[in-house]
């Protein structure tokens, strides 16, 4: 960051240059709490995790790839589940399937930490699988469900993970954590959420129509400080709507953008806003209208 952009940076506050951060923590941990309140204090307004759960005894929610693993492995799904896949399904489609990664998923936290040691280390790289190695893993988990009549991905989820390693304390949950949290920190940098989770594989699939999406509206404002690149977890899909290549359109419509909105906080020259898709007219030249 040249010392310019470094001086807006300071005047923007701290809240501004948080906010996202601070939004999706608290949803993260939130939602988190709202699943432990049940186990820890027999408060039930969430039964079950983020697989499949009942909410306040009315609302069912399953996770899509959950129930199409369940089909792959011929079991019999109630109106119910089919009810609740459908409406996470509707969500996610909207405002985007990989939301879920930096929304709502507790590895993500963990994954950023490691990220954020990696980078006080000075750690290189290291090992950077094909991004089409998740979406074979994807595809893997349903064929093993088809073949073993069970939930495959299930036993080794690092999210239900998470949840049970929370509600039981120390085991075999744990270890699966930490390989986690081992592989992105000395094995592959920001590996595990953007090479090898078939979850978010799924979601990205699921949300590449999605109608919330990033815009880099002001983009004749950037002044090439590199930031936003450096904290974002897919880089890639910053440069079409950044740089105009390939499309003239502002919009990040790379299906792997997890609309986390790091870009939005770290930029010092207010280039990116949210916005939504079909109403977006920011392809225009600039405009003077506040992001």
């Amino acid at each position: 960051m040249n010392e310019a952009v470094a001086a807006r940076a300071a005047t923007r506050g701290f809240f501004k240059r948080q906010r996202w951060l601070l939004f999706r923590r608290l949803c993260q941990f939130g939602l988190l709490g709202l699943f432990l309140l049940g186990p820890w204090f027999g408060v039930w307004w969430v039964k079950g995790n983020l697989a499949a759960s009942l909410w306040f005894d009315v609302i069912p929610l399953e996770d899509p790839y959950f129930a199409l693993q369940s089909l792959a492995a011929t079991h019999h799904l109630t109106r119910t589940a089919l009810i609740g896949a459908a409406l996470v399904a509707l969500f996610y489609g909207v405002v985007g399937g990989r939301v879920y990664c930096s929304w709502v998923c507790p590895v993500n936290v963990i994954t950023d930490v490691a990220h954020w040691c990696r980078e006080r280390l000075h750690l290189p790289p290291g090992w950077r699988p094909q991004r089409a190695l998740r979406h074979w893993l994807l595809g893997m988990s349903l064929v093993v469900s088809a073949l073993s009549g069970g939930i495959a991905w299930e036993l080794v989820n690092p999210v239900t993970m998470v949840q049970r390693a929370l509600v039981f304390g120390m085991g075999a949950a744990w270890a699966i954590v930490a390989a986690v949290f081992l592989f992105d920190l000395l094995v592959s940098r920001r590996g595990w959420c953007g090479h090898l989770c078939p979850v978010g594989a799924f979601y990205a699939v699921l949300g590449q129509r999605a109608a919330v999406r990033v815009a880099a509206h002001e983009r004749e404002a950037c002044t090439d400080c590199g930031d936003c690149f450096a904290v974002c977890p897919e880089p890639q899909v910053i440069t079409p709507a950044l740089r105009g290549t390939g499309s003239a359109t502002r919009l990040v419509l790379d299906s792997a953008c997890t609309n986390c909105g790091r870009c939005i906080d770290v930029c010092a020259d207010d280039v990116f806003k949210f916005t939504l898709r079909p109403r977006y007219q920011g392809d225009a030249p600039r405009s003077t209208t506040p992001s």
